[in-house]
């Protein structure tokens, strides 16, 4: 997921991830010349790093253990509580320091039984996924003509048409930070017209026909409406009845509601730094993931490969100046609050927060970072990506950070990274398919590496980052 202002973050990044592969949706800088600083100090220990986290599918291993052991981790839910346990279990024996919970509020979302049927003019089943948050239909559901509309414009133009209708968004996806808005916003946009519900095709690629949930956001100034994501391929469906002019009525049917608020918790692991303590370098995932698949990419992956590349850090004896904390954060799909709830217990200490790097664009072959600070930071930070030569993973992009970093960050102005990688991260992303079998275990371990040495060598540097 990049940085981008905190505004922004609330508005897709609480439920958007991450986002997601770097490789569509930024320009690469070229590596800065590795004169900015002198890596003869860091090359054998970031050769051991590599060694180490390509010598074997450890990290591949334990991200099984996770999605296996507590499946998908929606906030608030039962498979969410076993994965903080389990997670708490795990960094203890693998001997981090200063393991512990910090807890969080969090909403709990219920999903329930769902459906959606073409009724007219030929009865149809439709792949679909309510959307996060949303709240149900009566236990009838709702049956309603469809009016199909291409986005926020063409709504505007239908005006009245869409009273009582449940209009599809049949947006194509271009990127996800640009189609993402439909769907968090075009609920409560359909509802000023006084729609009955929406439909929305799909944040990602076609092909596969999974309906690809997320969260919406409701106005609190119009009714809050049912919302569901379907199919491409069943969006294109209606958008050719419509085209040819047939009455398409659909029978939606949600469960859906919210229950309140339950408590969570971050899960937080340590290795002290030996010179200065005090002054921090975060790495960090999220735990939490939505209720379908199992979250391996999303981001069981980001949360195990910083892990890793701490325990790697341990188990070489490799204790940088500074210390290197990881931070599992929960509740990024559906409200931010792990992101939030950290950067207010830890404000004191934000000032002697180093550098923080969020991963949470899936663990696809690495290519680099992003990177959001200063010049000089930045190519300090390209000079450190030039040890990663041998894997690929040199390249600078503009932007870094991610949304459960986002709030510390702009708190405190701290320098961010993201991994950046390279692979179809929306076919899965939100979806059934998000499973560990689409996490390749050799790629997996390269985005180990690529954050062990550019962790480490931060936190070795003799100077602040940028200074």
């Amino acid at each position: 997921m990049i940085c981008r202002p905190l505004s922004l973050l609330l508005i897709i990044g609480l439920a958007v991830p991450a986002t997601p592969v770097a490789a569509q949706r930024r320009a690469r800088s070229r590596p800065a010349e590795a004169a900015a600083i002198s890596l003869a100090p860091y090359r054998e220990a970031s050769a051991r790093l590599i060694g180490a986290a390509l010598a074997d599918h450890a990290a591949w291993q334990r991200l099984a253990e996770l999605t296996d052991v507590a499946g998908h981790r929606l906030s608030g839910s039962p498979g969410l509580d076993r994965a903080i346990a389990w997670a708490v279990d795990r960094m203890t024996r693998d001997g981090l320091e200063g393991v512990h919970t910090e807890s969080v509020m969090v909403p709990r979302w219920v999903r329930g039984l769902e459906r959606a049927d073409i009724i007219e003019p030929a009865a149809h089943r439709i792949a679909m996924l309510g959307l996060g948050d949303s709240v149900g239909t009566p236990p009838e559901g709702i049956t309603a003509e469809v009016v199909v509309v291409s986005g926020f414009g063409q709504l505007e133009a239908r005006g009245a048409a869409v009273r009582g209708k449940i209009v599809l968004f049949n947006s194509p996806f271009q990127n996800y930070e640009e189609t993402v808005t439909v769907r968090f916003g075009g609920p409560s946009r359909a509802a000023r017209h006084g729609a009955a519900a929406v439909l929305v095709r799909s944040i990602g690629p076609s092909g596969t026909r999974l309906p690809h949930t997320g969260m919406l956001q409701y106005s609190s100034d119009v009714p809050a409406i049912p919302a569901a994501a379907i199919a491409s391929e069943d969006a294109d469906r209606l958008q050719r009845m419509s085209d040819r002019g047939d009455r398409i009525v659909v029978r939606l049917q949600m469960e859906a509601h919210m229950d309140g608020e339950v408590e969570s918790a971050n899960v937080v692991g340590e290795l002290r730094g030996r010179e200065r303590p005090d002054e921090v370098v975060v790495i960090a995932g999220h735990l939490d993931s939505w209720d379908v698949g199992a979250g391996a990419q999303d981001d069981g992956g980001g949360c195990v490969a910083t892990w890793e590349a701490l325990r790697l850090m341990k188990v070489l004896g490799l204790r940088p100046r500074r210390t290197v904390r990881v931070v599992l954060f929960t509740n990024e799909e559906n409200g931010n609050r792990g992101g939030l709830a950290y950067r207010d217990a830890h404000r004191a200490e934000l000032a002697n927060h180093v550098a923080m790097l969020e991963s949470d664009s899936g663990v696809f072959r690495p290519v680099g970072f992003g990177f959001s600070g200063t010049a000089r930071a930045r190519t300090t930070v390209a000079a450190i990506a030039s040890l990663l030569v041998g894997i690929g993973a040199t390249a600078i992009s503009s932007v870094g950070g991610g949304a459960d970093i986002g709030p510390s960050v702009e708190a405190a102005r701290i320098p961010a990274l993201s991994l950046d990688v390279d692979g179809p991260y929306f076919a899965y992303h939100h979806t059934e398919a998000d499973t560990v079998d689409k996490v390749d275990p050799q790629e997996l371990a390269r985005c180990v590496a690529a954050i062990a040495v550019m962790t480490y060598v931060i936190a070795e540097l003799p100077h602040r980052l940028g200074e």
